[in-house]
């Protein structure tokens, strides 16, 4: 019995070595111990927070900052947008100074 040839690529064996790793895979699914589930209760005995003087300060000086920033970005965004509208014309050209042959020299300040 020991002496036969076995060839990997045959369909029987194939099939063979596919059963045995899926019910592997379902034996170990089935048997596999679930963890106990920790359900953890709220405690009474536990006062909820109530913010101090020094707390509320705390999160109202991070609100004006953050309110800072925010406005400070919008600005730099504005001047972005000038920046690159000085830079880029309608025709296609560009540059800080537009100078029309035969013209005076346009600087656009704003």
């Amino acid at each position: 019995m020991w002496n036969k040839n076995i060839c990997l690529t045959s369909r029987k064996t194939t099939l063979l070595i596919f059963v045995l790793l899926l019910s592997t895979l379902v034996l170990a699914t089935v048997l596999v111990v679930p963890k106990e589930e920790v359900i953890e209760t709220p405690n009474d005995k536990e006062e909820m927070w109530v913010p101090t003087k020094e707390d509320i300060e705390y999160q109202d000086s991070m609100y004006t900052i953050i309110q800072n920033t925010q406005n400070d970005i919008t600005d730099i965004k504005e001047d972005i947008v000038l920046i690159l509208e000085r830079l880029e014309y309608a025709d296609g050209s560009w540059d800080s100074i537009r100078y029309v042959k035969g013209g005076a020299i346009d600087k656009r300040r704003n």
